[in-house]
């Protein structure tokens, strides 16, 4: 017995140790549901794939013409472009339009979405009529917004070697005047063709599909083409700019939608200009890097003839003015209806600004999370030193409050840092201080790992109350595994890696996480996030960059797009049977003869469970995936006939707070943000 216990106190280290990393490990493995779980999880949801209409023109290519001096990564140059955004294009009243960027050949295409009908044929966008070399410049993104405040839907579409142009909808008609109704009497439920007795002329109307009044403008149903569009500089500096991201938003509260640019190379390379005899750096850190291209914000000014923005100087610091930003979003987060601005950064901390502006006048303050005794300080907000590459708001904990969903690179036996969800602790009041409320629940909630990720998008596509959550994957596709030599540049000093011949090779054939599948990430009952891609057949392996969602077809749930880099980009409507209910909101700023969308408008919807969902209207954020502008909120095991109580604050034209109470039941509703809140409505 003696022996034995000697024995046990000699190896008592040993035992301890041991003990120590079998109970390391229980900790370190990451939950899993059940087959059956699973199963029963994705049966709740059904998409078929259509690919996306194709227009004909040059070769497709699988690499771009590159500054000599990045020839030896081509690869990597290469990586990005693919875009894609779902909206109403041709006033049908449906978001069954898509505007997407093909790589392959650098086509901006237009298109009906598949399977919602043949109403024109797809067409591309070219700024014909400006200064564009198709050799040294590429589209990178395509944005919808009504840019002129004339209630059309415009397209700004920005680009790699040049500054955006705004494709203005001249279509004739759209927007006109209705100047001739003797009475303001509201006309509701008018479906084409009709004669109107009561214009002098009785001209047919064709395609109105929203509430009229004496005197303002109407919507009618276009036939697109490429004469519909046309193109206009937003700014005049002849700069090149190499933009990934953009969105619009009222920044100053003067109730006229801003746009902010998020720029990658520094501005003035010369990129993709293989004749150059420049010789281009690239980023100067990993984990650091400020000698990106300028981050803008370009202020909206009334012009009578023509689109008009300033480029304002001076409010960004040296590190958010020259990250390499991929992604851009904004959310008013402590209801002052003045939009903060996040911008996702490539090698090196996102920024999260504080907005502090007035009328005519922007502001910002940098936000920074505060560390805690066992946090990490790359998973405080503003401390990272990750590979920002989108981002999107959220109330994923229904607290009445958004969180924010940030996609960085995690890939498993590469490089695995992590994704972000920021979720709000509400100490809204820290932020005069400086100070971003918000803690990183990726890890607990599952979405801190997938891949090489891009875009990010919160969605309900069941109608249940809870949000799914999106993500793209993958860099390039091929054969030849290159990490090794990643990890070796990474590892380098600073002072090489910006120079561009101490790259590795990477090229056609070359292969970065190209095999991966973009996760499909459902909300469980233990409250994780659980990727269901594989059992919804959405696993096969693509390289995509955007990711837009829309309720394309009417039906009361929601749709999505994926664009993929240098392969096809395809549409997946969403078939699932027994979906809970619905609310669909169109919120339009009505100001005497004018109309524009609410970007920016919050709605709360209450449930009669007592939670509550919010929401904002999104003027593009994310990298290359732009949803539609409508509001979706899936509510669950709602009675059709619940009359709901919906609280909408906005903006007005002239820049005053307004809010509004509502009572509305599920379904479709178009609601005048006015003097007077009109509602125009279908059951779901």
């Amino acid at each position: 017995m003696r022996n034995l216990k000697e024995a046990i106190r000699g190896y008592s280290k040993h035992i301890l140790a041991f003990t120590v990393i079998i109970v390391l490990f229980a900790f370190s493995r990451l939950p899993v549901l059940s087959a059956t779980e699973r199963e029963a999880i994705a049966s709740r949801f059904q998409f078929t794939r259509f690919p996306l209409p194709e227009v004909a023109g040059e070769p497709y290519h699988q690499l771009r013409q590159v500054n000599p001096s990045l020839e030896r990564h081509s690869g990597w140059i290469s990586a990005v472009g693919a875009a894609v955004a779902l909206n109403d294009l041709d006033g049908d009243g449906l978001d069954n339009d898509v505007c997407y960027v093909e790589p392959r050949n650098d086509q901006v295409i237009v298109a009906p979405v598949p399977g919602t009908g043949d109403r024109y044929k797809p067409f591309t966008l070219s700024p014909i009529n400006l200064a564009y070399d198709a050799v040294t410049m590429a589209p990178m993104g395509c944005l919808p917004g009504d840019m002129n405040e004339d209630g059309a839907m415009d397209l700004l579409v920005y680009y790699w070697g040049r500054t955006p142009v705004a494709f203005l909808n001249s279509e004739v008609g759209r927007g006109g005047f209705l100047a001739k109704i003797e009475d303001s009497t509201q006309i509701n439920e008018i479906n084409p063709p009709l004669h109107i007795a009561k214009i002098e002329d009785s001209t047919q109307i064709n395609g109105i599909n929203s509430p009229l009044h004496k005197g303002e403008k109407i919507s009618t149903l276009l036939s697109l083409n490429s004469n519909s569009y046309e193109a206009q500089d937003i700014v005049f500096t002849g700069d090149k700019w190499y933009t990934n991201a953009a969105t619009f938003s009222d920044l100053d509260g003067d109730g006229h939608n801003d746009l902010i640019i998020g720029n990658y190379f520094r501005d003035n390379s010369e990129i993709i200009d293989p004749d150059s005899t420049k010789i281009e750096e690239m980023q100067d850190s990993m984990t650091r890097a400020y000698n990106g291209g300028t981050n803008r914000v370009l202020l909206w000014q009334e012009n009578p003839e023509n689109i008009a923005y300033k480029d304002v100087k001076g409010i960004f610091d040296q590190q958010t003015l020259h990250g390499w930003t991929l992604g851009v979003g904004t959310a008013d987060l402590d209801g002052d209806l003045l939009p903060e601005i996040y911008f996702a950064n490539d090698f090196g901390p996102d920024r999260l600004l504080h907005n502090r502006s007035v009328p005519g006048k922007i502001q910002f303050a940098v936000l920074q999370g505060k560390k805690g005794f066992t946090t990490p300080n790359s998973k405080v907000l503003g401390h990272d030193s990750f590979k920002g590459m989108s981002v999107d708001f959220g109330d994923i904990n229904h607290d009445g409050l958004l969180d924010i969903y940030v996609s960085n690179i995690a890939d498993e036996y590469a490089l695995e840092e992590s994704h972000f969800l920021f979720t709000s602790t509400g100490e809204y009041d820290k932020m005069k201080k400086g100070i971003a409320p918000y803690k990183d629940q990726s890890e607990p909630l599952g979405v801190s790992r997938s891949g090489w990720g891009w875009e990010t998008k919160f969605a309900d596509f069941d109608n249940d109350g809870e949000l799914e959550a999106l993500q793209a994957t993958g860099f390039r596709k091929g054969e030849v595994y290159r990490w090794p030599e990643l990890h070796e540049l990474a590892l380098s000093n600073d002072q090489l890696l910006k120079v561009s011949n101490s790259w590795f090779k990477f090229q056609d054939g070359d292969d970065l996480s190209g095999h991966q599948h973009n996760p499909f990430f459902v909300r469980a009952g233990d409250g994780r996030y659980y990727d269901l891609a594989p059992e919804l057949g959405l696993d096969e392996p693509y390289v995509t960059r955007g990711i837009a969602t829309a309720d394309v077809d009417g039906d009361g749930d929601l749709d999505f797009v994926f664009a993929n880099q240098w392969d096809d980009s395809y549409f997946y409507r969403n078939d699932s049977h027994d979906t809970g209910a619905f609310l669909d909101l169109k919120l339009l700023r009505y100001s005497n003869a004018s109309i524009s969308e609410a970007i920016g408008a919050s709605v709360t919807v209450g449930l009669p469970d007592g939670r509550k969902l919010v929401a904002q209207v999104d003027g593009g954020n994310g990298h290359s995936g732009v949803r539609s502008s409508r509001l979706h909120f899936g509510l669950g095991k709602v009675s059709v006939d619940a009359a709901l109580p919906v609280e909408v604050q906005w903006r007005d034209i002239e820049g005053q707070p307004q809010h509004t109470s509502l009572l509305l039941s599920p379904g479709s509703h178009t609601v005048r943000l006015g003097e007077t809140t009109k509602i125009a409505s279908s059951k779901s």
